[in-house]
């Protein structure tokens, strides 16, 4: 038993934690020595898409599944990248792939992933955001921001908190001055944050804050 759960000499492995970036994914392997920094976010992953058929969109952002790994040493992308999806496919696809627009449903996931901690807050703010996008209002998502300020990686942000200023940045991301959705998830949700997108609570609630504190998610009705 020792043998086989030891794993081997040139292996590492790493823990990809939930909401994470493609960004920040892409660090935390260069700096286990998996691949050199750069390696994931520019391999040409289009090519792979005939395998993977949910991989037809502009970014990886959102397909590589937090989860532990055991990756070899100086793997090549390609290598690194076929485990995230593999993994995503039997995670995450299942659940997914039977919605109609099942994209959407993924960049709601990892909305949830980095605003909110439990699963029925995230059921009832799955509820809210869906609510916003149906009454046209813009979905005024915190995490959208901080995705533009923080140059798509949270994990190395020094100030990842927005700022009123911030909510003027110029970018599909901002969604408080774009409507709709994001063109992209905003990073890489749990299977957890996936079931919530899916499984929205409706509430007569409109707006949502999180206590900075206590972590509590607290509710209202109006702004």
């Amino acid at each position: 038993v020792e043998y086989l759960t030891a794993g081997g000499k040139n292996e590492v492995t790493v823990k990809i934690t939930e909401g994470a970036t493609a960004k920040d994914v892409d660090a935390t392997l260069a700096a286990a020595g998996v691949i050199t920094p750069g390696a994931l976010l520019n391999f040409p992953f289009k090519n792979l898409a005939t395998q993977y058929p949910f991989l037809n969109q502009n970014s990886l952002e959102g397909f590589l599944f937090p989860d532990t790994y055991n990756f070899a040493l100086n793997s090549s992308p390609e290598t690194v990248l076929r485990r995230f999806l593999d993994t995503f496919e039997i995670k995450a696809w299942p659940l997914l792939s039977s919605q109609k627009n099942w994209y959407d449903s993924l960049i709601l996931a990892s909305f949830l992933e980095r605003e909110v901690k439990s699963m029925n807050d995230r059921q009832i703010v799955a509820g809210i955001i869906l609510k916003r996008l149906k009454l046209g209002m813009p979905l005024q998502i915190d995490a959208t921001v901080s995705y533009v300020k923080c140059d798509q990686g949270f994990m190395n942000c020094a100030k990842p908190g927005v700022a009123k200023e911030d909510l003027k940045t110029d970018s599909s991301y901002n969604t408080y001055a774009h409507l709709g959705w994001t063109p992209t998830p905003i990073a890489n949700p749990s299977k957890g944050a996936i079931q919530a997108a899916l499984t929205p609570q409706a509430s007569g609630y409109l707006y949502y804050l999180t206590d900075s504190r206590s972590g509590e998610t607290v509710f209202s009705k109006t702004l």
